[in-house]
């Protein structure tokens, strides 16, 4: 069975959300700790967390993720920019173990010309500082375009912040389809070429969730355009082999596909239910 869901607000509440995603046709979704523009994050009610996990429970969901804001950049150069994506994402990991989430997705940042190196050494130290006995939440790197000054855009970087971190344990990956795809990795011609290079580089057991997004540009242009499922340069069939893929079919997949109205999500889960019967 695929496990796939897309991109929610908890702005009605936690458990209204759960519910939203099971209306659409989902067993998991994603959702922002806070505004993803922004800082500010809405004090947690415990009641509806719990409901919203003993809704998940009974409705037999797969793993949900939380995604840290887009704002934060953990390897800025700036030491005030560095310390609120410490701050921010510190009080994440606090409200995740509050929620019982077991997957807390971050992007690792741009080096904005200090080098890859460094961007790789601060992303790494925020890591080891924040990964703490106060939470067993699994913080998951996101594989980038590698647009501008992104890390993270190689397997063979995120790997470089997971080895710098010395309760790497607790480290995982979510791989982007449209991001690899726009990073260089062609998974449309190759998926297995690009997943055993994976493996080799970064360890398939670090694998924990997929971003599933076609994109809206050719393979290695590193533009993060998002496109919906079949209507971009990754196409369907590609689509129907990633889902399909023995050593990624059990993970959760969540669709961050530019739609307006969640009835468009629905019609998109469908979709990508029927590519794997």
């Amino acid at each position: 069975m695929l496990h796939i869901g897309c991109h929610l607000s908890p702005s009605d509440g936690l458990l209204n959300m759960a519910k939203t995603a099971l209306d659409l046709g989902a067993d998991t979704f994603q959702f922002f700790s806070r505004n993803p523009r922004g800082s500010r994050a809405k004090p947690l009610d415990q009641s509806d967390a719990d409901a919203m996990l003993a809704y998940m429970n009974e409705n037999r969901f797969a793993p949900v993720l939380v995604h840290a804001p887009y704002t934060l950049n953990p390897c800025a150069e700036k030491p005030e920019t560095a310390e609120f994506a410490e701050l921010v994402m510190r009080d994440d990991l606090a409200r995740c173990t509050a929620m019982k989430t077991p997957f807390y997705n971050f992007h690792p940042g741009s080096h904005v010309g200090q080098g890859e190196a460094v961007g790789i050494e601060k992303t790494t130290a925020l890591l080891n500082r924040i990964l703490d006995d106060t939470t067993d939440t699994t913080v998951l790197i996101e594989t980038m375009s590698s647009q501008g000054s992104e890390i993270g855009g190689t397997f063979e970087s995120v790997r470089a912040i997971i080895d710098g971190v010395e309760r790497n344990e607790r480290v995982g990956v979510c791989l982007d389809t449209c991001h690899v795809f726009q990073a260089g990795y062609d998974i449309v011609n190759d998926p297995d070429g690009v997943l055993t290079a994976f493996d080799r580089v970064i360890g398939l057991d670090r694998l924990k969730f997929i971003h599933l997004n076609d994109a809206m540009f050719g393979l290695g242009l590193h533009k993060d355009r998002h496109a919906p499922i079949g209507k971009g340069c990754i196409g369907l069939d590609a689509m129907r082999r990633i889902v399909n893929h023995p050593a990624l079919c059990a993970l959760p997949f969540c669709l961050e596909t530019p739609h307006e109205r969640l009835s468009e999500y629905a019609d998109e889960i469908t979709l990508c239910r029927g590519l794997t019967e």
